[in-house]
């Protein structure tokens, strides 16, 4: 599988590849950014996703701190690409950082030659909507989401 390089823009940032090192800063910044943490969340789990999904999780660091701003899981099941817990630190939201993390993983879903892409809004988070609306996603209100735990 042939990956979109990494990108950078005016040394300010840089989008790499996510690894299982990253897990406790990219947890502080899903934490700050209101996301759900959950059963399929741990670190654990975490590596599980990134190890399936080579290329598709990604971390954007400020390059002057090294800090984790920002983080997006990608996952590729066979058929269609998923797009988990994008998210960007507070402090740093607005500045068109989320659009460009998503940017980057729709180039490397793009580069697999996947067909299309979808995620889920928690109904408590609504305000994303018009966030993912501005970069081209669709409201699909005719799906119903249903799910089951396996583990506990």
């Amino acid at each position: 599988m042939k990956l979109v390089p990494m990108t950078q823009n005016q040394d300010l940032f840089r989008i790499r590849e996510m690894t299982i090192e990253d897990y406790q800063n990219v947890l502080k910044v899903w934490e700050e950014a209101g996301i759900d943490i959950g059963l399929s969340d741990t670190k654990p789990e975490i590596k599980r996703m990134i190890d399936h999904n080579p290329g598709l999780c990604l971390v954007m660091e400020d390059t002057k701190t090294e800090e984790i701003i920002g983080a997006v899981l990608g996952g590729f099941d066979g058929r269609r690409g998923w797009v988990h817990h994008l998210a960007v630190m507070p402090k740093h939201q607005g500045k068109g950082l989320g659009r460009k993390i998503m940017n980057e993983l729709e180039k490397r879903f793009k580069a697999m030659n996947i067909v299309k892409i979808k995620l889920e809004v928690v109904r408590g988070n609504q305000g994303v909507i018009d966030f993912y609306e501005k970069l081209g996603w669709n409201l699909r209100d005719e799906l119903i989401t249903m799910s089951k735990t396996l583990r506990k």
